[in-house]
């Protein structure tokens, strides 16, 4: 197998293992998004099975008594010769070195947007539980309660009832 084939397949095969497709998984929400990604990882499958098995193999040696025998050796001799002949050139990366510190510095960005998301979801959901809460109590609700909860508000009630301002 060639440095370049074989390195494809190292390179997907730990991919496969690394993935964390369950916690992924646990993430997406939307019934779309949930048939999205199951297409998306069953063509990952697909296309890693495809490159472990096509890859991965060294092919089979040729048999040239097998042709000598049917088409005559000197024709035979010429093409093993030109066939042995052939070099082919090992894959020298050149692009992960200059990809790799943008990509470095994209996980840390992606690192910190998934904090800042997560602190933001975190606090909608506080915020909600709240809202959802004072539906339930509004019509049973006092005044004094609801400014215990805002006390902003009382407060700025208090500052215009003391300013003798009365909205008008």
């Amino acid at each position: 197998m060639s440095g370049a084939g074989k390195k494809v397949v190292d390179v997907a095969f730990k991919a496969g293992r690394t993935i964390d497709w369950e916690g992924m998984a646990k993430l997406i929400v939307s019934d779309e998004a949930r048939k999205e990604f199951a297409t998306l990882r069953r063509a990952f499958d697909e296309v890693n099975t495809a490159l472990q098995t096509k890859f991965s193999q060294e092919p089979e040696p040729i048999d040239w008594e097998y042709y000598r025998k049917g088409i005559g050796s000197k024709l035979v001799d010429m093409y093993k010769e030109a066939y042995e002949s052939i070099e082919i050139p090992k894959y020298v990366d050149t692009v992960t070195p200059q990809y790799k510190p943008k990509f470095d510095a994209l996980v840390v960005e992606l690192k910190e947007a998934e904090e800042k998301s997560l602190k933001e979801s975190e606090r909608l959901e506080k915020e909600i539980a709240e809202v959802q809460e004072l539906k339930k109590k509004i019509s049973t609700m006092t005044a004094d309660e609801y400014f215990a909860k805002h006390p902003e508000l009382k407060k700025k009630f208090d500052d215009e009832i003391r300013n003798d301002y009365w909205g008008y």
